[in-house]
């Protein structure tokens, strides 16, 4: 039952953050825009930080229905958003998509403008503009094919910068943090169900505090620098996590100096990740690829990240059962590795123009033609 209702929570968590995350975009007042998509992208940890500490003060009841609680309390939200939902905007885009350009302008007028046409009415035209000129462009970009992303040598380093954030953002022991925490607490000696359940939720805040700070910081680093600093500070948290745990089981686990300090670089590594990949693998792609193929190459990331969770959901179980701490050896060879790859293959984008990315790439900005083809505001 779980399995099942898992597979319909996954299709519609997907479908639903998708078309949140852009009518979030496009109703937010230009200047807040940031801020709101900010606090859109990180909303996840506020369900999981609610899960979390109510899996935690159900703990003890009784029977079926410490687990039960928390099933019927999932609801919840989904019905409250069902509710409400009728009440949320259309998209202004979707609006104009359908030639209603009349429900669109009013629209921006209410929610940007405050109905005050004479204060706001040429911020609302360019606005209106913009969105044609997005949707006249993107029908451009779909008479490019999938197959397109490897016909050139720039598509190509392309392709291959984009299988490697995807191994960066999935790969780098972040799974085993997130999907197997119990496994891990348990192979250092917390054995207490309330003791991991208060971990787990602790993690929870803290994630989504170290999130939040690092999408508002995203901008301060360039690419490679923020790639390259975040892996060496998960290399150094998996080294001294790897040498604390082993040392532990060598102890049998008497010493609890050693699980703390497990606890530690666990929480580091959190700050780590967090901080570095929680935004930049995925502004860097759209930096890497020029607008006719991005879409196209976020869909590819997309389905390369899912499916080496997927890989790793099957994997991490068996090896941590099989070889316990020997299996963190693992995600520092592959840190080591990816540290390697980024210094001597990833390009910088950061700072730069349209122009000077390609020219990164081996390629003249006279050779995408398609960027003559797309229209702009101004010719509209």
């Amino acid at each position: 039952m779980f399995l099942i209702g898992g597979l319909f929570i996954g299709f519609g968590g997907s479908t639903g953050t998708v078309a949140a995350t852009s009518l979030v975009s496009e109703l937010s007042y230009p200047p807040y825009r940031q801020v709101m998509s900010v606090i859109c992208s990180t909303s996840w940890f506020i369900g999981a930080n609610f899960s979390c500490w109510l899996g935690y003060g159900t703990r003890n009841v009784d029977g079926n229905w410490c687990w039960r609680i928390t099933a019927i309390c999932g609801c919840v939200l989904p019905a409250l958003q069902m509710s409400f939902v009728w009440m949320v905007p259309e998209s202004p885009r979707w609006l104009i998509s359908k030639d209603r350009d009349s429900d669109a302008r009013a629209l921006l007028m209410k929610y940007h403008g405050d109905n005050n046409e004479g204060i706001a009415g040429k911020l609302v035209d360019f606005e209106m503009c913009e969105i044609k000129a997005a949707i006249q462009a993107e029908k451009v970009a779909s008479n490019y094919r999938y197959s397109d992303l490897f016909k050139t040598p720039a598509n190509r380093k392309r392709m291959f910068l984009t299988f490697m954030c995807s191994i960066l953002l999935e790969m780098s022991g972040n799974t085993v943090v997130s999907y197997y925490i119990n496994k891990v607490l348990e192979s250092i000696g917390y054995t207490s169900r309330s003791e991991k359940m208060l971990i787990n939720a602790g993690m929870m805040v803290y994630s989504y505090g170290v999130s939040l700070f690092a999408t508002y910081t995203v901008g301060i680093l360039k690419r490679r620098t923020s790639f390259l600093i975040t892996l060496f500070m998960m290399l150094i948290t998996y080294v001294i996590w790897s040498a604390l745990s082993a040392i532990n089981q060598q102890n049998n686990f008497k010493d609890k100096s050693y699980a703390n300090g497990v606890l530690a670089m666990i929480f580091l590594f959190i700050f780590a990740y967090e901080a570095g990949f929680n935004a930049v693998p995925w502004v860097y792609l759209t930096e890497v690829f020029p607008f006719t193929i991005r879409a196209k190459g976020i869909n590819i990331f997309s389905v390369l990240n899912l499916s080496w969770l997927v890989m790793a959901g099957f994997v991490n179980p068996v090896a941590l059962d099989a070889i316990g701490w020997k299996y963190y050896l693992v995600f520092v060879a592959l840190i080591v590795f990816d540290m390697t790859v980024v210094f001597f293959t990833f390009v910088e984008t950061s700072g730069k123009t349209l122009e000077e990315i390609v020219e990164v790439f081996g390629e003249s900005p006279a050779e995408l033609e398609h960027i003559s083809r797309i229209p702009t505001v101004n010719s509209l």
